[in-house]
């Protein structure tokens, strides 16, 4: 039985994606993702003036004559959603957590999907694959999937990047838009993420479109000037205690959650992986627009 404040949560998404999916922004959406191809239909006898390089030689030595492939464009895409729900996503410090704010960005990019008749994939994990929805069309398939997001409670659970990256390497066949959508912290990682996931991302970039969907509070950048706190790492259990009214150790914090995201960016940009950073301090379609006008720039 789903609860029924599970229910009014994902209506609200469904209203609130259904004003934001309007007709410009599910165009800029088309516009964007090419990934289209073409696909093979069948083949017709060599006509005078076709292209050489699309002769079938298997047909045309087996019949004796020239024979051309034919091909139609793929007007349908596949995007699948990567989503880290580690326990380090149940932080924020306004009015939603960054698993939630992963929920409603996904929502609104999976309903503009629906909307150009895309096929639309789901993976949740953490330390290890929770779980996987192949793709599917159409809205109801959707609400599903957010309903899965908002739904997945967690245990105190760590982040295993390359492990998400290598499991949809090996399930996903059709080539597919996929966003990777984490806050990209790993407990036992370096301040540099180079190590962690950069050979898999690069590896599955080769095949897909990948996106790096980078999810933050405000507070993991700057922190508030507010005493001795107490703080508990959600993904370890690690207990310690911050003076945050020293300034140089503020001044320290924020120069090396500067540089981490940063590194993250060069990191991405190093493998020509995109990049869309979102907050929850602030709305989220402004960067995803701003998104789409850099990358139509672009292509």
């Amino acid at each position: 039985m789903i609860p029924q404040e599970l229910i009014k949560k994902v209506r609200q998404i469904q209203i609130y994606t259904s004003r934001a999916v309007n007709a410009s922004f599910a165009g800029q959406y088309e516009s964007v993702f090419k990934g289209r191809g073409m696909q093979f239909e069948d083949v017709r006898e060599y006509m005078p003036g076709d292209d050489i390089r699309t002769i079938d030689w298997n047909v045309t030595a087996r019949t004796g004559k020239p024979y051309i492939k034919r091909f139609v464009e793929e007007r349908e895409m596949t995007v699948i959603f990567a989503v880290d729900l580690s326990a380090s996503g149940r932080f924020g410090t306004l009015d939603k957590t960054k698993n939630q704010l992963a929920a409603e960005f996904c929502a609104v990019l999976a309903f503009a999907a629906a909307k150009n008749n895309d096929k639309v994939g789901l993976l949740i994990f953490t330390d290890q694959i929770e779980l996987f929805i192949p793709p599917k069309k159409g809205s109801g398939h959707v609400l599903r999937l957010i309903r899965e997001l908002l739904y997945f409670q967690t245990p105190k659970k760590q982040t295993n990047i390359p492990l998400a990256l290598d499991y949809i390497a090996m399930v996903a066949r059709k080539r597919a838009v996929v966003f990777v959508v984490s806050d990209f912290i790993q407990a036992d990682s370096t301040s540099s993420p180079q190590a962690d996931f950069k050979k898999s991302l690069s590896l599955l970039n080769k095949r897909h479109d990948c996106v790096g969907v980078c999810v933050s509070d405000p507070a993991e950048l700057t922190l508030p000037k507010a005493g001795i706190i107490e703080f508990t790492d959600a993904e370890t259990g690690e207990i310690i205690t911050i003076d945050t009214s020293n300034s140089d150790f503020r001044r320290q914090y924020e120069g090396a959650s500067a540089e981490r995201f940063s590194q993250l960016k060069k990191l991405l940009r190093s493998i020509n992986v995109d990049c869309i950073s979102i907050s929850t301090g602030k709305p989220y379609i402004n960067d995803l627009i701003q998104f789409f006008h850099q990358r139509h720039r672009r292509y």
